[in-house]
């Protein structure tokens, strides 16, 4: 199953990539895209190359080979990148003032704290420290931090990950806010049920290599036994049809 883009060029793409630690191999020439605006999920077991595949479209790791296409990438790994003792505030300015000295932005760290706090919803917030705040709230921190420069495509692994179910459901109100102002948006998550419910194509990666590309319908069509109702079911005959 191999879906297109209808129509327009992808805002981030890698082709044939592929990377290796110590003789593994963590991908094997994987192809990978995601438009303008558009919602992607990347799913597949533990180990299978999601992370690895993410960081090299942000630029944090360099592939063995294959190429990457795309710019205004936001990074937001699923450790939050954060300092607890310090305020909301002070987090959102030391990572300005850094962004504005490496020249990543030309705008003015106070006017872009200010801007990172209106779009958060977090300004009653500003002065709390960051290890007082619940867990959704700490990784919309983190998410603002990724948006400071204005990035056209945002990368999550596992955002919600550790969250309850009103706080995962907070926390995607505010993705979706800033995917309809046009940012796209590819994440890594262990939970189908999220990935149908918010990505508009399912990528599934397995042992390094990409093995589906298409909506959650066409995923439970490639299986016959999956059932309808039931996309993780599916998930996983497709996976083991594929001698995963």
């Amino acid at each position: 199953m191999d879906a297109q883009l209808p129509g327009k060029s992808p805002a981030l793409a890698a082709r044939g990539v592929s990377k290796s630690f110590d003789g593994r191999q963590a991908l094997g020439g994987v192809d990978f895209e995601v438009g303008p605006g558009e919602v992607v999920a990347l799913i597949g077991p533990n180990g299978a190359g999601k992370t690895t595949l993410l960081s090299i479209l942000a630029g944090i790791s360099e592939p063995d080979s294959g190429e990457v296409e795309g710019e205004g990438v936001a990074w937001v790994p699923q450790q939050a990148a954060l300092y607890r003792r310090l305020s909301v505030r002070e987090n959102l300015i030391l990572f300005a003032r850094l962004q504005h000295d490496a020249g990543q932005t030309s705008e003015k760290p106070e006017a872009m704290v200010a801007r990172m706090l209106e779009l958060t919803g977090l300004g009653d917030r500003a002065d709390d420290r960051v290890g007082t705040l619940s867990g959704g709230n700490q990784q919309r921190v983190n998410i603002a931090i990724g948006l400071m420069a204005g990035p056209s495509v945002l990368l999550l692994d596992e955002p919600s990950v550790g969250l309850d179910p009103a706080q995962r459901e907070r926390l995607w109100t505010f993705i979706l806010g800033l995917v309809a102002a046009g940012t796209a948006l590819a994440f890594s998550t262990h939970d189908i049920q999220e990935a149908e419910r918010y990505a508009e194509r399912i990528v599934v990666v397995a042992e390094g290599e990409r093995i589906f590309n298409g909506t959650a319908d066409e995923l439970r069509r490639a299986v016959e036994s999956g059932r309808p109702d039931d996309l993780e079911s599916s998930f996983l005959s497709y996976l083991r049809s594929r001698g995963h």
